[in-house]
């Protein structure tokens, strides 16, 4: 493999993956909603991921569009306002494959939320051949349970298709001591351990999620959604990023 992630055409270093991607990353630009080019832009890193022999599946956030916590917060039933999160997460997934179809790349939908209209239920072992036909899959709707984020989502979702990483992509290039957007002497991880994330409390993703992928052994890979090309870099063991494993 070689080092130039763009020319590189050798086998990923993680051959399946689940990429998870925050729904404020779908905003780009836009101070609400989906903003067409930074979707477009996502797509095609995901193109060139399979290009180079990956398989692909997705867990897409929602807080672009509703944020169940939030929503909470301002003295909404918790349980409704988790259901309005995972249906937002639909409406980014198919925003999603309307973008990876345009550019060629066959695209399934499956929600946990039975929605057949505009998406297959989410059913494993179908989830597990269209990944082995090469199609790319996003799961939506969430655990289909209120009180779980789409972290737990991406870690369970990554454990059932047997993934050999779980990438996160965030608005920073890594995992930081502190928020580096507010302290700028906040330090700056290449690798933790599930038991250093969980203990100091670093927010990677809920514990739930952290829990999850530590029992299955599925790294946790996080960089930033927002460097292009970095998916490709990360997928093939290079690029800035850290390593929870």
């Amino acid at each position: 493999m070689g080092d130039d992630g763009e020319q590189s055409s050798g086998t990923p270093k993680y051959r399946r993956v689940l990429l998870k991607v925050s729904g404020e990353a779908l905003m780009g630009d836009e101070p609400y909603g989906i903003d067409i080019n930074m979707v477009d832009r996502i797509a095609g890193e995901i193109k060139h991921a399979t290009e180079i022999g990956a398989e692909v599946c997705l867990v897409i956030g929602g807080g672009n569009i509703f944020r169940g916590l939030s929503g909470a917060a301002k003295g909404m039933d918790r349980t409704s306002a988790d259901y309005m999160g995972m249906l937002a997460t639909v409406m980014n997934a198919l925003a999603m494959q309307n973008a990876l179809e345009r550019i060629g790349v066959d695209t399934r939908v499956q929600s946990a939320i039975p929605m057949t209209t505009v998406s297959e239920p989410y059913i494993r072992r179908r989830a597990v051949r269209h990944i082995e036909k090469g199609r790319v899959v996003i799961f939506a709707g969430g655990t289909g349970n209120p009180f779980f984020t789409t972290d737990t989502a991406a870690a369970l979702r990554a454990a059932e298709m047997s993934c050999n990483a779980l990438l996160k992509g965030t608005q920073v290039d890594g995992v930081y001591s502190a928020d580096p957007k507010t302290n700028p002497d906040a330090t700056r991880y290449d690798e933790l351990s599930y038991h250093e994330v969980l203990s100091k409390d670093l927010r990677v993703m809920d514990t739930s999620a952290v829990s999850l992928a530590r029992d299955n052994e599925i790294p946790i890979i996080v960089f930033s959604i927002h460097d292009q090309g970095r998916f490709v870099d990360v997928l093939q063991g290079d690029g800035d990023c850290t390593v929870v494993s």
